[in-house]
Order: C-alpha cells, then structure tokens, then sequence
C-alpha cells in the first residue's frame, strides 16, 4: 500500500532512520579493489547498497540488510595502535580500511565511480541551459544539478544516526533526526544539517500509563525550566563529541541564542552540523514544505531556481543578516503558487480542513494540525508552464504593495501588515510572528528592482536571435549578474525604481515638498 502512494514525511524519517542504523562508513586507500572489499564486508552480512564519495580521500557508504552484521563487523575491527597518539576507546561506525600489501591487493581494481556530493558552480550550469529547448526544461536541468540525491539524503541521515549513538550514552531513548532542509525536498547538495535531538515518544509513554491501578514514574532531576535542561544536555553533548567523537571538529556551543544549539563539522561526512534539542513546530514546517513539494513538480523547480536567482544577484547570503533568508524566499515562492488560478497548492486552513483525528496537533498553544496523508489532496487544475510562473513572478513580486500587504499562508491571500517592518511574511504555525522580521528597507528594494529587471528580460528577448548569436536566454541570462553584461540596458529600465527610497528620504528629512528635495540634491 505504501510503495502506491506517496509515503508520509513520518514514514520516510522512520525508514531512512532504520536504514543509517544499518549503515557504517569507511575511509579507503585510494587505489581499491572495490570487489575485494565488498566480499570482505559480505562475509558478516548482505549488503543492501553501497556508493564511495570524495572527501579528503575516498569514503565508502555500506547499507547492510540486517543491523546484526554491524555487530560483527565491529568485532572483527582492530583499535588503532597508540604509537604517536593516545586514542580514546569509543568504537563507533567510522572505520579506516587499509591494504596490509597495496601493489598486490590493489591490482585489477578499477577507479570506483565516486557520487558527487556538490552542485556544479553556477558558470558551469549557464552552458548547460542553453542547450535546453525551452525555459522549463532550464529550470528541470538546474533542479536535477542542484537538489540532493539519494546517496546525498543517506549519508545525511547517517550523520544524525552518528551523533544518535553519543546521546544515547547518556539518554537510552533518544533519537537524532533531520529537520529543514535536509528533508524537506528543498535541500540543494552541499547545505548544512540541522538536526535535533528528541528523547522518547510521549504519546507512546503516554498510552502505557493508563493501564493498571497504580502508577510507576522514574526519579528524574527537575531544573527550573526547559531552556536551562536543554542548555545542560547540549553543553554535555557538545563536550562529548569535542572530546571523544572521531571526526567531530570546530565545536561551538551558542547556548544564549533563542533555540540553544551546538555547531560542529563531521569532518567523516563533510556536513557542517547544527544540532538542537526537539524544535516541534520547526519539524512542522519541515514537515509542510515537504508536503507542498510532493504535490506537484513544479514547485520544487521554482524554488530551485528563485533561490539560485536569488543568489547571483546577492540578495540572499550563507551568512546571517538583514537580506531575505532561503526560508522567506522558498515561502514568498508557495505564497505566488497558492495565488494562482487555479491554485497550484492548498492555503494551510484548506490542508487544516483535511486533517483527521491522528493529525490533529497543539503545540505550545499553537493549531498546527494539517493533513499528513498525500492521497487526501485533490491535485490541482492549474497546467500553466514553468516559463509563464516565473516570468509571473518577478512580475506578481515586482509591483507587489509591500508598504501596505503582508503574505499570510494561512489563508493564501495578503492582508494588512500587523507591523512595519518592510517584508511581512506571517510564520504559518506561531501566527504573532513574522519570518522575515530581519529584512531591511535597502534589501527589499533591492529584491523588487532586480525581479522587475528579470521580468522585463523574460518579456523582451529574442531567444532565437540569442541562440544565434550564442548568447544567455531564459533562466540563463537571470544568473549573470546584471550589472557585468548589460549594465547601460539596466540603467535605463531602473528608472522609477527608487521612488520608495524617495519617499522614505523625504519623510525622515520631513522637506516640504518635493520641489526642497531637488535644490537639496541639486546644491
């Protein structure tokens, strides 16, 4: 029944969890005999699949089919002799394989096939998508360059399972899964982590409680609240992979931040890593993008290519600051489809509507019940092109009120800005918060100059003449930054664009008109 449909985003946290409990990792010499290592492995166990990567030499990914041929494995496994460093005993399922005669034992190895785990530089796709045949066909080549793959997803998975195996020396129950983008299907290759860590299922507890006459509770330390609990249990953790987890790098505690996390490098993965303590709305949200992504296919290939767009352009960056974040922009992108005719994805009151009694869910006096279950959304009605929806929206966001509107997913319309911050974009689930509160003025100007620059260029080639001529077209000529090639044709299709800084200028120099402005400019 499964394998029919479209699984649920619990059902696939709970497979690739059990599959990276059956997974280990090993380090290679780089001439290998990939046949002669794999009969090796056999030996304790069937292996369901395997792939090698690059990352500071060549690793090789090991999926058995039963978790018991770990067992065996790790019994088998030699401890590092201690001749220069001392090593500390934790024997995790990170192993180093090595050729005790590697001219003779490597002999008739071919080179592995190694799975990338990067996207190609943005001026190595630009070629690329000028061979497409159409903008749509540009946008499914970037998303196919730039969204993870399935060797990708384990190996994230497997990092989280890694980390499990610390925090269960100190909690038995708990659980390390992704969150964000590693799992929403809007991950691109190369993105960080985020990973949290959960310590038992309440309902599940919850249930067995009731039985009986007498109830039995465990002795627990009690802290004066929940944020210094999870400050405590990151710190340990934190030391514990500082100290004692092989590859575990460049650790950093932020305690104080609103959500407590812990940073670090998996150097055996290659990820950089945030992990938290259980964040159930921010799995909500994980949970939400994940559904709106199965839906239709084209919503991932627009939001592929608005974030690569955003990022040409300099209007989203890796590092925090007052320009929009890829959260924003992936939701401003599900604002644009709920706004179509016919909608191409549900609002959340219309998924809330579906919802049954198993997804019904209250958290921290949040509503943020929604249908989980693919099958019960009707598919939409809507067959416009990937071409018309993005030139659509640079055009929908260019003359988009922002002084005035908010975007509210709730309900899939705008309404009335709450506040005056200059982007406006209400949190689905924590309804008195905006996401993307940090945006400044400069920042949103800049976003709506350039996705009206981008529109104009959409409307007005020539992508014959172009193909001639070989130059850009479509979604290639929107990631070259705008000023290096065609900086005079800008200059003249930005004017008007600045009437918002105008205007902002003339009310905090409170001139009295516009007429003052002038002489003040002109002196």
């Amino acid at each position: 029944e499964v394998s029919t449909r479209k699984k649920t985003f619990t059902e696939v946290q709970t497979e690739r969890s059990e599959q990276a409990e059956r997974t280990v990792l090993i380090k290679c010499p780089q001439k290998l005999n990939e046949k002669k290592l794999l009969q090796y492995l056999s030996s304790h166990g069937n292996i369901k699949s395997h792939f090698f990567f690059e990352n500071r030499g060549i690793h090789a990914l090991i999926e058995f089919s039963e978790k018991n041929s770990i067992d065996s494995l790790q019994d088998a496994v030699g401890v590092p002799s201690a001749a220069e460093h001392h090593v500390v005993p934790f024997k995790s399922r990170l192993f180093t394989f090595t050729l005790k005669n590697p001219v003779s034992q490597a002999a008739g190895g071919t080179p592995v096939h190694l799975s990338p785990q990067f996207h190609i530089p943005v001026k190595d796709l630009i070629p690329k998508l000028c061979h497409a045949d159409s903008i749509s066909s540009q946008m499914y080549m970037l998303l196919n360059e730039y969204q993870l793959t399935e060797e990708n997803i384990k190996l994230r998975y497997l990092a989280c399972s890694l980390v499990r195996d610390f925090a269960r020396a100190y909690f038995p129950d708990s659980t390390v899964k992704p969150f964000g983008s590693s799992v929403n299907t809007f991950g691109k290759l190369g993105c960080d982590v985020d990973m949290f860590l959960d310590f038992y299922d309440t309902q599940k507890h919850a249930t067995k409680m009731k039985k009986g006459p007498f109830e039995m509770e465990y002795q627990m330390k009690r802290l004066p609240s929940e944020r210094l609990a999870t400050q405590k249990i990151l710190s340990v953790i934190g030391d514990c992979l500082d100290n004692f987890g092989p590859g575990c790098i460049g650790i950093q505690k932020i305690l104080n931040a609103r959500c407590p996390l812990v940073k670090f490098s998996h150097q055996a993965t290659g990820f950089q890593c945030d992990l938290s303590v259980s964040n159930s709305i921010a799995i909500k949200s994980s949970e939400l993008l994940y559904i709106y992504g199965c839906l239709d296919p084209r919503v991932r290939a627009l939001v592929f290519s608005v974030r690569c767009w955003a990022r040409v352009h300099g209007l989203t960056n890796s590092v925090p600051g007052t320009w929009i974040t890829n959260f924003s922009l992936t939701m401003m992108v599900m604002f644009f489809l709920q706004r179509r005719s016919p909608p191409i994805i549900p609002t959340l009151d219309q998924l809330k509507e579906l919802a049954d009694e198993k997804d019904k869910l209250v958290i921290g006096g949040y509503d943020c019940s929604f249908v989980t279950d693919l099958s019960k959304i009707k598919p939409t009605k809507n067959t416009e092109t990937l071409d018309v929806l993005l030139g659509d929206f640079f055009e929908f966001f260019g003359n988009f009120d922002f002084r005035r509107n908010s975007l509210n997913l709730r309900k899939g319309k705008e309404v009335n800005k709450p506040e005056s911050s200059p982007l406006y974009i209400w949190n689905p689930f924590e309804q008195d918060l905006n996401i993307s509160k940090n945006v400044n003025q400069p920042q949103l100007e800049k976003f709506v100059a350039v996705a009206r620059e981008s529109a104009w260029i959409l409307q007005n080639e020539d992508k014959t003449q172009q193909t001639i001529k070989k130059e850009p077209w479509g979604l290639a000529a929107l990631l070259i930054p705008f000023g290096k090639s065609n900086a005079s044709k800008t200059k003249n299709r930005m004017k008007g664009i600045g009437s918002e800084t105008i205007r902002s200028l003339l009310d905090s120099l409170k001139l009295n008109s516009a007429n003052s402005l002038q002489k003040a400019v002109g002196k």
